[in-house]
């Protein structure tokens, strides 16, 4: 057998974290077979053989590591548990991962492709083959391909899981289809990003820093939360301390050292207050700031600078435009916000904030911090407060530092696929309507409001790991449209039912995490890696020497793995090539010849990752069988201040600096790396830019229009929106700003307290549930199962309520009833409830997980909407008995239905909290009653489309081509041509 080569990370003298007298995984040279005592045998002494396969668990974005126990009498995976090479998660893992074994065995999974046979949502399914279903959706596809509607078909995806594929299907289609949550997830989070460095996401190096500022929880729920936690808690062990930032006390607040409750909505402003204090006491990175700071694009700028003065931002004009003159510019801007003018706006103590600064102050370049969905999900301008987090991070020069936080691009590698497709030629207004520029994704959740705004159809709609009905607000409105006509073809893929699926017309069966095959790479720490997700039975057989052609053969019943239905569906589209699709889906090996699944990652690992091959050839292994192997690779190298790199000299030799002092090239270097990246960035010659120029030295530089981190962004100053292109909160009460379009839609001052209103915070999740991806995980239910309102003593007493009484809760667009839970861990005047429960089905069957779900009776009136609960989770016959042990009853209330879209104007992302008035129930009110009017919806929509600033832009352009953008059309697509005339003057 070949050696297994062992990371030297997993251990020093080669052993694993742990391993001492008891070994906490087996041996990986042991991995082909393996023996062990089965313990749901005992008290009988069974031995039982297996042969373990490392994959990588599906049950959110961590993409954590699992080794599967496959059974090599009977191809069962018998138990899934930590995959103690993999570098993100080294072994260790949540309840999610090990769970996944009970949806594999799931009774309720769908098995085979199913095809509706009666009207939407009726609940009649017919059974079909793979073959009638992809010639139909073929058909489809190619027909509105052959009739230019490039826009018509579209693919709508949660978390995708893994990098690159899809997207790149979708690209060897032409079409601009690609859909997702992450405007009611993390795009106001990005925004604040981006406009600083161009990438979009941070990558904070917990284990290595000195202090970190979490916004909102991380140890139990949030992103990439597992290995987050281990390094969090390491550097608590070495030493570091911590600040949470969360109107809940949770698991992570809770093992803090400090522990700040501030209004929600308020965030950005205090985080003010600790650049404040970074600044006034002397703690700034003056030498970092002077380096990588688009300082004197501000000071160049004196029409702006008066623009402030005229704002009320500074009294008088800087009185130099150097250095000097800036810092003497930062002190004047950030004055007002005291840690005492906190203490009145946020309802924080000035003493913990001041304390706070200094702590990330002395910790320098070695401060981390995160924040992802929370406030900056929840507010009206909530994307300001992921920028403002990071003005912290470039006050001190803790950018892509050890100890610091990395732009995320830095810690994620995407290998090259075998081929890659031209860009697009088309733009999906229903996606990118021109009224939000600055989306950093698509409006998705806005669809229904769209197609009907656009009078628009769909021809083919896939869902895939998404559940927009129960996942997306305003969930009556999605029903309406799947029961109109503007969904021609609604396709959902999923291995489980939802609520959705219930309202498709074909629901194809596809596999879980341990049924496909997947390449991922993510920022859980400061190291690249590429995680090989696999389908483990079929890897499993052909150890055996039972080879498997289509995984189909190796999955329970016809369950498939999308990447190879994907390349199917390909050729049933362009079946003789005269599209231009099948070529991209042709062997490498095998010219002509419909590529291979395993043949296609084969040529990855050969051709697209760095090191791998030699790390194979010392193991003996060919790279595919490396991976096979080691389920993930580690890429060789450091990853931090990847901005500090100098430009190669074979690059520098033949390149060209700016004006802009930008460093150009005649073509951009080869690709190497195809994570998700800014630009290209072109002068007026269409020259590449490679570089910027730092104190005469050529740096790589950050992908942002300037090159550097930029303070001022002149691409907010350019589409619109100049009074937020520098770092700001407004000071309303001191009648210095007027900005309502950045005041948050709950903050406290705009509360009706006098009328029982209170501010509903429901983005949170309970620590073992995420999304659609966890239905049929009996033991995550069997945790957790229903989503009570939190609510604050003092707030209980007013109400006259106690824990487990019946509370109505009522929005802008209807209400629901659910149960309250009295608890000191929430701050008074605010109330909150989890967004990951509350799932339900219109047949007793069928129609979402009957583990955890209710089932439940709609009446529509015209716009009104009713949901009344026949009964909640109970008991009920399968193939696996503890489906008859079920002791829960309540399954929790669907609490996103009565939540209208609220689009931030810039980011384009859903703002999640809205003020809610609660009141005790009244007599005809019951658990899980809701009732929604959609009309009033469409109102609220056509408000919050009055906030914004369309495009074009400068150049007549729809939106900034530097700033990312999945499946980035052409320049040419860009141009709102019949608006061109009227466009703004500037740049593109």
């Amino acid at each position: 057998m070949a050696r297994m080569e062992i990371p030297e990370e997993v251990g020093a003298r080669g052993r694993f974290p742990g391993f001492g007298s008891l070994e906490t995984h087996p041996a990986p040279e042991k991995w082909e077979r393996w023996r062990e005592l089965d313990a749901r045998a005992w008290p009988r002494r069974v031995e039982r053989e297996y042969t373990l396969v490392p994959t990588v668990c599906f049950n959110c974005e961590a993409a954590c590591g699992l080794l599967a126990y496959v059974d090599v009498q009977t191809l069962e995976i018998r138990k899934l548990e930590g995959h103690p090479l993999h570098p993100a998660s080294r072994g260790r893992n949540c309840a999610k991962g090990p769970a996944t074994v009970t949806q594999v065995s799931n009774p309720d999974r769908i098995l085979y492709p199913l095809r509706r046979a009666g009207a939407r949502g009726e609940g009649k399914w017919e059974r079909v083959s793979w073959d009638e279903a992809l010639d139909d959706i073929a058909g489809r596809i190619r027909a509105a391909l052959l009739a230019g509607r490039r826009d018509s078909v579209v693919y709508h995806v949660g978390r995708p899981g893994e990098d690159l594929f899809t997207e790149r299907v979708l690209l060897t289609w032409g079409v601009d289809g690609h859909n997702s949550h992450t405007n009611v997830c993390s795009a106001g989070a990005r925004v604040g990003y981006a406009m600083w460095m161009g990438i979009d996401r941070p990558a904070p190096d917990h284990a290595n820093a000195r202090f970190i500022l979490l916004m909102s929880s991380h140890l139990e729920a949030g992103h990439y939360f597992n290995p987050h936690a281990q390094r969090i808690m390491e550097a608590k062990q070495a030493g570091a301390r911590i600040a949470v930032v969360d109107p809940r006390l949770s698991n992570t607040a809770a093992a803090a050292d400090w522990w700040l409750s501030p209004w929600p909505g308020t965030e950005a402003g205090m985080l003010l207050a600790i650049a404040h204090v970074l600044i006034e006491e002397g703690y700034l990175n003056t030498d970092f700031v002077r380096r990588w700071v688009n300082w004197r694009q501000l000071m160049a700028d004196r029409e702006y600078l008066q623009y402030l003065a005229d704002l009320g931002r500074l009294e008088r004009l800087p009185p130099a435009d150097d250095f000097g003159g800036f810092l003497w510019l930062l002190r004047e801007l950030y004055r007002p916000y005291t840690p005492e003018w906190a203490a009145a706006e946020c309802g924080v103590e000035a003493g913990a904030l001041r304390a706070i600064a200094r702590e990330i102050g002395r910790a320098g370049t070695a401060f981390a911090s995160h924040i992802w969905r929370g406030a900056a999900a929840g507010h009206l301008g909530g994307w300001m407060v992921a920028r403002n987090l990071f003005f912290l991070h470039v006050l001190t020069g803790s950018v892509g530092t050890k100890g610091g936080c990395l732009p995320s691009a830095y810690a994620k590698f995407v290998p090259k696929p075998p081929t890659h497709p031209h860009p697009i030629e088309a733009w999906n207004e229903a996606h990118w309507p021109k009224e939000y520029p600055l989306s950093h994704f698509e409006m998705s959740f806005l669809l229904p409001h769209l197609l009907e705004r656009l009078d628009k159809k769909l021809d083919v709609y896939f869902t895939r790991v998404y559940n927009p009905v129960w996942t997306n607000p305003d969930g009556f409105s999605w029903i309406e449209m799947f029961l109109s006509d503007r969904i021609g073809l609604h396709v959902a893929l999923t291995p489980t039912w939802n609520e959705t699926a219930q309202y498709a017309d074909y629901v194809l069966p596809m596999g879980l995490g341990p049924e496909r095959h997947d390449l991922h790479s993510y920022e859980t720490h400061a190291k690249q890696w590429v995680g090989f997700r696999q389908p483990v039975r079929r890897v499993a057989a052909e150890r055996l020497g039972r080879p498997v052609g289509d995984t189909r053969l190796a999955n329970p019943g016809e369950v498939w793995e999308e990447n190879e239905f994907w390349i199917e569906l390909s050729w049933r589209i362009d079946p003789d090539g005269s599209l231009g699709v099948r070529q991209h889906h042709e062997s490498p090996y095998r010219p002509g010849e419909k590529i291979r699944i395993d043949e296609y990652y084969r040529w990855i690992f050969e051709n697209g990752v760095p090191g791998l091959p030699e790390a194979a050839e010392r193991a003996g292994l060919t790279p595919f069988e490396y991976m096979r192997r080691h389920g993930a690779f580690e890429l060789p190298g450091a990853v931090y201040e990847e901005h500090e790199r100098p430009v190669p000299p074979q690059v520098l030799a033949g390149a060209a600096v700016g004006p802009d002092g930008g460093v150009y090239t005649s073509s951009p270097p080869p690709k190497v790396n195809y994570r998700p990246y800014p630009g290209p960035f072109q002068d007026g010659e269409g020259r590449y830019r490679v570089g910027v120029m730092v104190e005469g030295e050529a740096r790589t530089g950050f992908p942002t229009p300037s090159g550097l981190l930029e303070f001022y962004s002149t691409t907010l100053r350019d589409w619109g929106w100049p009074e937020y292109a520098l770092p700001v909160y407004p000071l309303d009460e001191a009648g210095r700003q007027a900005m309502p379009h950045i005041t948050s839609q709950v903050h406290h001052a705009r509360i009706r307290w006098d009328e029982s209103e209170f501010i509903l915070l429901p983005t949170f999740r309970l620590p073992t549930l995420i999304h659609t991806r966890t239905n049929g995980a009996k033991w995550l239910y069997e945790t957790a199962h229903h989503n009570p309102l939190w609510i604050n003593p003092r707030d209980a007493r007013r109400l006259g309520v106690r824990t487990g009484d019946l509370v109505r809760v009522e929005t802008e667009i209807g209400y629901l009833v659910d149960r309250v839970w009295v608890t000191e861990a929430i701050r008074p005047g605010v109330v909150a409830c989890s967004h990951h429960l509350g799932r339900w089905r219109l047949h007793e069957d069928h129609g979402s997980d009957r583990w955890n779900s209710s089932l439940v009776k709609l009446e529509r009136a015209g716009t009104n909407w009713q949901m009344k609960q026949l009964h909640g989770a109970q008991p009920f016959p399968s193939s696996d008995p503890d489906s008859s042990r079920i002791g829960w009853r309540e399954a929790g209330v669907h609490q996103n239905l009565i939540f209208p879209v609220q689009p931030d104007p810039i980011s384009g992302a859903h703002c999640w909290h809205v003020r809610a008035r609660v009141t005790k129930a009244r007599p005809e009110d019951r658990y899980g009653d809701i009732a929604v009017d959609t009309a009033r919806s469409r109102a609220v929509f056509r408000r919050w489309l009055e906030l914004t600033r369309p495009a074009p832009g400068p150049g007549g352009l729809r939106r900034p081509y530097w700033l990312m953008r999945p499946l980035k059309p052409s320049p040419r697509a860009y141009r709102l041509v019949q608006e061109v005339a009227c466009a703004p003057a500037g740049d593109g």
